[in-house]
């Protein structure tokens, strides 16, 4: 602990009123993953910073007052009353969590919002579902900004033969296999995920791929991100091979998706996922459930595939379609590349311009 920080402490300071105008500098608070939430907090970091706020760090906040705090993920601040209390400026991000869907942390947190919503200055909602969701809880429409989920392009290229080639063997996949890819945390808890995460549908996920296991012969499954015993077991079950390769840095999650043929979001509920811009970008389809900012962004049968939630049918339908059918999908995926750089964090600089303005001076 530095010297400055030990006198702040012992002395139960507050900094903001002395050394900084009021709500003139920015907290961004991630959650405690190191998953997803953090990466985003990471971008729109750089881009509020491109707009001109200045960053404070978050050893700090503890001890600030009249300050601007962004929140990554509204379970941090609904699930703690005591950010809700105070005199700094109050933003989160609300990407999914329904109320009513037998998750009781969802249920704490839209009630808590609809009691203090007229203490949240901002909300960031990645789709107009939660969109409507939120703006039920009687918070200001003003308050509310639909934002999705971008993607920086630095870390993706389109799928070519070559790099697809080179992908499979640094990976050990077969070379002439059909591999369809699920890179997203789908167990609960952050162990070995033996609990299916039912939102992420990981149980749909495996039905599917059991059934395409009977019309593929070459099937292949790619898994990264955490917690995915469940899904593991259950391809195990069925005789499915796969690989699973976890990676450390979000930075080369774009040589996972040149090794594949298509990727498969099977979700019942989602703030995203990141996965539909990034297999975009990519140059992979993408086979999709109506969730998240999937809703939004893809449209069937144009820049991808999309089914309602829990079509098992639908998803096999659409997956055998990408495999049999080379030379439709290339419209397909070339108007995903535009969609994907609409998407970009550099592309939604003006919305983010509109959310930091009147909150971080």
């Amino acid at each position: 602990m530095s010297v400055l920080l030990r006198e702040i402490t012992r002395k139960g300071l507050k900094i903001s009123t002395n050394l900084w105008s009021p709500y003139s500098r920015l907290f961004m608070v991630s959650d405690s993953a190191f998953w997803v939430i953090s990466w985003e907090m990471k971008e729109v970091g750089r881009i509020a910073q491109k707009l001109g706020k200045r960053l404070a760090p978050s050893w700090l906040l503890p001890f600030t007052d009249r300050q601007c705090v962004f929140f990554g993920s509204h379970f941090d601040l609904m699930l703690n009353e005591k950010w809700l209390d105070t005199s700094l400026r109050l933003a989160t991000a609300y990407f999914h969590g329904r109320p009513g869907t037998g998750v009781e942390e969802f249920d704490v947190c839209f009630e808590n919002l609809r009691k203090y919503h007229d203490r949240i200055h901002r909300i960031q909602v990645s789709h107009t579902d939660m969109r409507d969701l939120v703006l039920s809880s009687g918070i200001d429409s003003k308050k509310v900004f639909l934002i999705p989920i971008g993607i920086n392009p630095d870390y993706f290229v389109p799928q070519t033969p070559e790099l697809r080639r080179l992908a499979r063997e640094k990976y050990g996949i077969p070379q002439d296999a059909v591999v369809v890819g699920s890179f997203q945390k789908d167990g609960v808890g952050w162990g070995d995920g033996m609990e299916p995460k039912l939102p992420k549908g990981p149980d749909i996920l495996v039905k599917v791929l059991s059934t395409l296991k009977s019309t593929i012969p070459d099937l292949f499954v790619l898994l990264s991100g955490p917690a995915r015993g469940y899904v593991k077991t259950g391809l195990e079950k069925n005789r499915i091979p796969y690989q699973y390769c976890f990676l450390k840095h979000y930075q080369e999650i774009g040589s996972l998706y040149h090794c594949l043929d298509l990727y498969m979001v099977t979700s019942r509920e989602e703030g995203g996922p990141k996965s539909v811009l990034e297999s975009m970008i990519s140059g992979v389809p993408l086979v999709t459930t109506r969730v998240g900012q999937a809703m939004d962004i893809v449209r069937h049968g144009e820049n991808g595939w999309m089914v309602n939630i829990d079509d098992v049918d639908g998803l096999v339908s659409c997956a055998e379609y990408v495999v049999s059918h080379p030379e439709q999908r290339k419209k397909v995926l070339a108007a995903g590349l535009v969609t994907a750089a609409e998407n970009t964090y550099n592309a939604q600089m003006p919305m983010w311009s509109q959310f930091f303005n009147g909150f971080v001076k």
